[in-house]
């Protein structure tokens, strides 16, 4: 996936294009100047947004902000999937976050562009602009999924009112005052999306979960698949709160596996041996898997070690061929 794209319209604007570029951490950004390449002289600039709203996760236009807008218009998904859109005149004189400002980053990005491009930022989101908390900046920022993206309008609105709001989680955590134990609006932070505890719940999960796979060689999709499910079901996890899955390096071209991790995109990671056997502590031992692949527990120390040395909340589980364990980053509540 291409990270950005950066159009511009004029010479002027292709230079602050160029700036952008120096600016910016990933080098996976693409130029369009439309000013000075040929190239794209017959291209539609309709079709190039419509490729690009898919492709990426940041767009910038130099140009004028009614381009921008008529060209993204067609193209719009949502809150939970668009992705961010800032407009900088091509005098770069203001940066504009125009489109998903708290889960695409783009209030962010326009403040630090601005910053280096010694221009204005400009920002229109109630939250940021009374220095309200925004419960979509947080949930990125705490590495957390936002389960019904457009529910944020009643946490948001609520505290716009000055009202307080609900707060239920399952994590440790100092709370601001503000947020409450019972109130009409809500949100809860937990491994899955249950309970219902306010009258609107916006519903948080961390994604700091990492489950431990091993199997036979050749182990079906289906039967992998179904592993995972058993062992989320039976502590009640939501699979959205996982964020890789690992196994030993013997496993990396395992079909089944890697079907799996496409399939619900998650990242998976493999260890050798000798990276497993280096984890101290109690693992469900198996003397025939230690014969095998030299090491006594695959999914439980592959759980562990992707989790950075942290807590089992799953230990081996077995189903069909395939054992399942599931390991905690540590993680908190921080406001």
């Amino acid at each position: 996936m291409i990270w950005g794209k950066i159009i511009s319209f004029t010479d002027n604007g292709a230079k602050i294009a160029e700036k952008i570029i120096d600016l910016l951490p990933d080098d996976k950004i693409e130029i369009y100047r439309r000013s000075i390449d040929s190239s794209l002289d017959n291209t539609s600039l309709k079709r190039m947004v419509q490729q690009a709203m898919v492709d990426c996760k940041l767009i910038i236009f130099i140009g004028a902000t009614g381009i921008a807008v008529r060209a993204i218009a067609p193209y719009l998904q949502g809150k939970a999937y668009d992705p961010a859109i800032l407009v900088i005149d091509e005098q770069g004189k203001f940066v504009i976050s125009l489109l998903s400002g708290h889960l695409g980053n783009a209030n962010d990005i326009t403040k630090m562009l601005a910053d280096k491009l010694n221009a204005i930022p400009v920002i229109t989101t109630a939250t940021d602009i009374r220095g309200v908390f925004a419960v979509d900046t947080w949930a990125k920022n705490n590495k957390c999924t936002v389960i019904e993206p457009d529910k944020i309008k009643y946490i948001s609105g609520a505290l716009l009112k000055g009202e307080n709001i609900g707060l239920k989680s399952e994590f440790l955590g100092i709370r601001p005052i503000n947020m409450v134990n019972f109130a009409k609006n809500g949100f809860t932070v937990a491994f899955n999306a249950n309970e219902k505890p306010f009258e609107n719940t916006l519903h948080l999960i961390p994604k700091i979960l990492h489950i431990g796979i091993g199997c036979r060689k050749d182990t079906p999709l289906d039967n992998i698949s179904q592993a995972v499910k058993i062992a989320l079901d039976k502590y009640n996890i939501d699979i959205r709160a996982v964020c890789s899955i690992a196994s030993i390096d013997l496993k990396q071209n395992e079909a089944g596996i890697l079907a799996f991790s496409r399939e619900n995109n998650i990242l998976f990671k493999t260890f050798t041996a000798d990276e497993l056997n280096s984890l101290d502590g109690e693992f469900t031992k198996s003397e025939f898997v230690k014969k095998t692949v030299n090491v006594d527990n695959v999914c439980e120390r592959s759980a562990v070690l992707s989790a950075r040395n942290h807590d089992l909340i799953c230990k081996k589980l077995s189903y069909n061929g395939v054992t399942i364990a599931i390991a905690k980053e540590k993680w908190e509540m921080k406001f």
